[in-house]
This record gives structure tokens, C-alpha cells and sequence, in this order.
């Protein structure tokens, strides 16, 4: 009921849309705001909370919610009736209970729920954070469901979007095929065994021979009687396999595994491959990506960029605030080279190297030249001060049946005839005689010695 401003008592009215609003359905006002709390502070949800069926009804009857958190015994609804309410607006639901009875779980699953949490001690509030940021971190995965019998695939189908996954569908194996060659974004695909044109065991031996475990999870399912199937489609490149009739909170489990198991995998890549200080890539994935005996591609180019006079920042400053300029140059690099032909890294010390691909001599020289000088241009706050530094920079256009190695070679020692001859400038051949051009045969020990440096030595 309205009071007489009109406005609702003890009723959080949103007055904004948001792409992860929380609803939070709660008698205990201590346990509302301890949930309210967390949920805003470690995940990315909105939460909007209430103490009743009616309020519920109210805020749904005007917000569209990601998902939704409630006990099930209310003042105005003591037998789980806003399970009712919560399914016919078809609103995630995850369920507070007091017991883990089967009876209670079937029930649940009846409903629809995506998730329940038994009261037991002070780790439930731990545990709901955890589920609703897996459920919210989980429209970052797209799935794809294989299966050619309709009934089958819409239950998974229905089962995945519950648990907040973008979910594409495919209906034989090719199918399947084709759409992950069009969708690089899919890292979950659960495939039936029994299809028409290849069976789930060789759709998984197919798509292992191109995507690995560590980009890709692959569930097999299937309602047949023969025990030994498991152990074949784990053998062809599965990561989880599981029998029909099966029970929907078992394969979540194991769909949560895989996910999990998937996002720990890429952040251990993506800290094995990045320099800690600056966050770019690090040497060893730079010449992973770049090897340096193998032949480089012709008209590509390569940058080998170093600080002027780094070691007197060192010296003058202190080695923090070195480090400080570093992730200064670092984040001018990152803005212009964001575009995907390009691969920036820290190769050691004050010495960065750019790989550009498609890239001529000139526009090699002249997009270094423009870095060159933007960070000249850019100011290092410092001890209440700004500093300024600059760069010098060696670029050499890629030479047709020449290793990487001497490409880098020779881009080195274009960087070391910039700094002998005043620094601060952009050195290809371009910009010296041809007499002078450094030959990528030259040396095949300069590439060693040069990402090998020693900090502040130039």
C-alpha cells in the first residue's frame, strides 16, 4: 500500500535498467543487508531487496531481473508460493532452504530453480557470493548443444540458458562443425552420441584436432546401455561424460566443473604469457608466437623500442619510479597498438618490441614514428613533479626466406645506430644510407644479447 507521498514502505523501486539486477526476497532484515553488502561489493549485480510475496510482486511487475535470491517461507507466503510468483515472471531462481531433503530437491527441480543453498553456518553468505557470480560470469560462455532428437536438445538447451550461458544449438555433427568454425567464442559444446551423420565420438575427435582442452570443454551424453562408452569419448578428447536419464543438478555440477576448470586454465595462459609490471606480453610468448629460426612472414615488420637514458631515471628518481614509467610507456603502447595486427611485448629491462603485421617499410616507419612521438608527448607524474621520456627505435621491414631471428638482428642494430647517433629518432632503412643498412645475416648473436640487456644500459 502507498503511504501518503506515495511512496512504498520498506520497497526498493529501481529507477534504472541494469544487465545484472539481483533480487534479493528476504524476511531477515539482518540477513538482507548482509546479502545486499556482499553482492554489490564482489560481484558485478545490482541488488533490490524486499521482505515479502506482495513487494516481490511489485518490483517484478516493473524490472526484469538477471536473477533471484529467496527463502521460501514468507509472512504473506509460508509454503513457497513466491516459487510460483518467480517461474511465472521466468526469473532465475536460486533457493534459500533449512533442509536438503530429496523430496525438497525434487521439488526444486520442478520449479525450475537454477540453484539451492542450505542454511547451515556463516559460510552460506560465502557460498551464495560464489553461485550468483558464477551464474553472472557465465554470460561470458557461449555453449553449444548437439543433438538431433529435438526432446533431448531442448532440455539441455533449457537447462543451460537457466544457468545464464548464451546457447547455440546444432542438430548433427557437421552442423556443429561448421558453426564452431563460425563461432570461435563457443568454449562448451555438450554433444549426444547417436546422430545420423557422425556419432558424439567422432564429432569430439574432430573438433579435438583443432581446438584443445584448454580452449574448449567437450561433455558427452547418451541414453545407451553400453558401459564402456564413457571411457571412448574421454579417450577421443572429452573432458566429462555423463548417462541418460540423468539428474539436472549433476550435469550443472559438472558443467560448472568444466567451466571453472576452463576459467582457471585461461587465467594461468594469460599469467604465463604477460609481463607482471606492465601487462603486456612477455618475452617468452612474443618469440612463442614469433619463433625466432622459423621464416618470418614477407611484408611484415618488426620494432625493437628502448628508453633513452632509463638508468638516470633509475638513478635520479628511484627504481619505483622507473617501474612507474614503464607502465606509463606501456599503456601508450596498449591504446595504439590495440588493433589485432599488431603484438606488443616487454622483451626485458626498458626494451620493448612491436610486431606488425601487413605492414610495409613505410607504414612501419611512419606508426613508429607516431609512437615515438606520442610518448615524448606524454607526461609521468613523478614525486610531484611530470617527467617526460623518450625512445628510440629500430624497424625493419620482414626479408623474403629470412629467419626471424636475423629480422630481429637487424632491427636491433638499427635501435643501437639510433641511440649512437642522438636518440629519440626512428631508425629503418628509410632513413640511411643503403651502405649502412644493417644485413640481416650479419650476426645471429644480437637477438641473444639484446633481450638479455641489462636494465638502464642505454
Amino acid at each position: 500500500m502507498d503511504d501518503s507521498n506515495g511512496n512504498r514502505p520498506d520497497l526498493d523501486v529501481p529507477n534504472l535498467q541494469s544487465s545484472n539486477d539481483i533480487l534479493i526476497v528476504e524476511d531477515s532484515a539482518a540477513l538482507s543487508a548482509l546479502l545486499r553488502q556482499r553482492l554489490e561489493r564482489e560481484t558485478a549485480g545490482r541488488t533490490f531487496c524486499c521482505a515479502s510475496l506482495a513487494q516481490a510482486r511489485m518490483l517484478l511487475a516493473e524490472q526484469k531481473f538477471t536473477l533471484a535470491l529467496t527463502g521460501l517461507n514468507l509472512p504473506d507466503a509460508p509454503n513457497g508460493e513466491i516459487l510460483a510468483l518467480l517461474a511465472e515472471y521466468a526469473v532465475p531462481t536460486i533457493v534459500f532452504t533449512a533442509t536438503s531433503e530429496t523430496e525438497s530437491t525434487i521439488r526444486y527441480t520442478e520449479r525450475k530453480i537454477i540453484d539451492y543453498i542450505v542454511k547451515s553456518d556463516n559460510r552460506t553468505v560465502d557460498t551464495v557470493v560464489r553461485t550468483v557470480n558464477r551464474i553472472l560470469t557465465n554470460s561470458a560462455f557461449s555453449v553449444l548443444v548437439v543433438d538431433d532428437a529435438k526432446w533431448a536438445r531442448s532440455g539441455l538447451v533449457e537447462l543451460m540458458q537457466r544457468q545464464n550461458f548464451r546457447v547455440l544449438e546444432a542438430l548433427s555433427g557437421q552442423e556443429a562443425l561448421d558453426m564452431l568454425a563460425d563461432n570461435p567464442s563457443i568454449e562448451l559444446v555438450i554433444t549426444d552420441y547417436n546422430m545420423p551423420d557422425m556419432n558424439g565420438h567422432e564429432l569430439t575427435r574432430r573438433i579435438r584436432a583443432t581446438r584443445p582442452s584448454d580452449e574448449l570443454r567437450i561433455v558427452g551424453v547418451s541414453s545407451s546401455s553400453d558401459r564402456g562408452l564413457s571411457a571412448s569419448f574421454l579417450k577421443a578428447g572429452a573432458s566429462d561424460f555423463i548417462y541418460r536419464p540423468f539428474v539436472p543438478e549433476e550435469l550443472q555440477c559438472r558443467i560448472d566443473n568444466n567451466v571453472e576448470t576452463l576459467t582457471q586454465l585461461k587465467r594461468l595462459r594469460y599469467l604465463a604469457e604477460r609481463d607482471h609490471l606492465t601487462g603486456l606480453a612477455n618475452r617468452r610468448f612474443f618469440f612463442e608466437k614469433n619463433p625466432p629460426l622459423q621464416p618470418a612472414p614477407a611484408n611484415d615488420a618488426v620494432a625493437i623500442l628502448d628508453i633513452d637514458h632509463f638508468k638516470s631515471v633509475n638513478d635520479t628518481y628511484g627504481h619505483e619510479a622507473g617501474d612507474q614509467v614503464l607502465k606509463r610507456l606501456a599503456g601508450v603502447l596498449k591504446e595504439m597498438t590495440a588493433d589485432s595486427r599488431y603484438l606488443t611485448a616487454r622483451l626485458g629491462g626498458e626494451e620493448f618490441a612491436i610486431y606488425m603485421k601487413e605492414t610495409n617499410a613505410f607504414q612501419a616507419h611512419s606508426f613508429c614514428e607516431q609512437i615515438r612521438a606520442s610518448i615524448q608527448a606524454t607526461n609521468i607524474p613523478l614525486h610531484e613533479k611530470n617527467i617526460s621520456v623518450t625512445i628510440s627505435i629500430g624497424v625493419m621491414e620482414m626479408e623474403e626466406r629470412e629467419t626471424f631471428e636475423n629480422q630481429l638482428n637487424a632491427a636491433d642494430q638499427l635501435l643501437y645506430m639510433a641511440k649512437k647517433n642522438g636518440r629519440n629518432r626512428v631508425y629503418s632503412s628509410l632513413t640511411i644510407p643503403e651502405a649502412l643498412i644493417p644485413q640481416p645475416q650479419e650476426s645471429r648473436t644480437s637477438v641473444t644479447r639484446s633481450v638479455t640487456r641489462r636494465p638502464g644500459t642505454r
